[in-house]
């Protein structure tokens, strides 16, 4: 199925082409849920010359089988891309082109590379071999090193306007209520899907917020229940929540945005409060994975909680 908000990857990679400036190292960035590897996939298969032709990105995501393309992600037992990934990716790009037509390399996240994993493709960034296209994809710009920033063509993935994003998510799953899911997810139509898929289990982070807000719920407890899924999926929900309060108290709440706290546990806390309580979930959905005790840090965020705030502890 196109993903049809991709569009500008489409005007970028021809208009780079006509003028004869095809980049050599790509940075693909924007939020997620915005089709960011999608688009990787489709540069790729239009640099080397194989799929089926589609002239716009594709969804789901289909990794090109390819002997002049490789994928680096992070291993399955790992948080992070290390260096001999990369070392082996470096050595790829310097052998000549099995098919002819130049190599691929694309790198995702980007910014989970280690420093020496980041360091060892500074030169490959700076001095590709022949015709290679390497792309990284960025999910937090914020986490990689300036060096690697530097090297890069920057091409951003936008989030497509709200009706937009429904009509998309309608024609793929006709029947079902988009709208609510969408805003909650930042209006990018492929993390909606996602979200949808996890309604379960954020109705049930949600009644449990809720619960150690009013003293039904001890935050122990409640915190190790959180701890057992993946933490970007429990801070980037819980930052959403914060941000929904931030704005209800302040009076700019979107209509259908879902209000999870009651305006009594609102009244209860200071706005400046509910601005730095936010701004620590922020800084942690920044933090590389495993950097952080998890269990730890939500017992923190939720004791903070349970007191209306009162004295918020930085978790760092």
């Amino acid at each position: 199925m196109d993903i049809p908000w991709l569009h500008n990857v489409v005007k970028a990679a021809e208009s780079s082409q006509a003028q004869g400036r095809a980049a050599h190292a790509l940075m693909i960035s924007g939020a997620v849920g915005t089709g960011k590897r999608s688009a990787a996939a489709w540069l790729a298969g239009r640099h080397l010359g194989i799929g089926s032709g589609e002239s716009l990105p594709q969804f789901p995501l289909t990794v090109p089988e390819h002997a002049d393309l490789r994928w680096v992600t992070t291993p399955e037992d790992k948080h992070t891309i290390g260096i001999e990934q990369i070392r082996t990716l470096v050595s790829h790009l310097s052998l000549t082109s099995y098919a002819g037509g130049g190599k691929v390399a694309v790198i995702e996240p980007a910014e989970a590379m280690t420093h020496n994993a980041a360091n060892s493709l500074l030169k490959t960034l700076e001095e590709p071999s022949g015709d290679s296209l390497l792309i990284l994809i960025a999910d937090r710009l914020g986490r990689l090193p300036a060096t690697i920033f530097s090297r890069c063509q920057r091409l951003n993935v936008h989030v497509p306007k709200e009706q937009a994003g429904l009509a998309w998510l309608q024609n793929l799953h006709p029947g079902t209520s988009w709208g609510a899911v969408l805003k909650d997810s930042g209006f990018a139509p492929l993390a909606a899907l996602d979200a949808h898929k996890r309604l379960d289990e954020t109705a049930a982070m949600a009644s449990e917020l809720v619960a150690v807000a009013e003293g039904r719920a001890a935050p122990l407890p409640v915190a190790a229940k959180w701890a057992k899924h993946e933490p970007d999926f429990v801070f980037s929900w819980f930052s959403r929540q914060i941000q929904t309060c931030i704005l209800r108290v302040s009076g700019c709440a979107p209509a259908g945005v879902s209000a999870i706290v009651d305006d009594s546990v609102l009244g209860r806390i200071d706005r400046r409060n509910l601005f730095c309580y936010l701004d620590i979930i922020n800084r942690l959905r920044g933090q590389p994975a495993g950097s952080f005790n998890v269990q730890l840090t939500l017992e923190c965020l939720l004791i903070d909680w349970a007191g209306s705030l009162k004295s918020i502890t930085d978790t760092e």
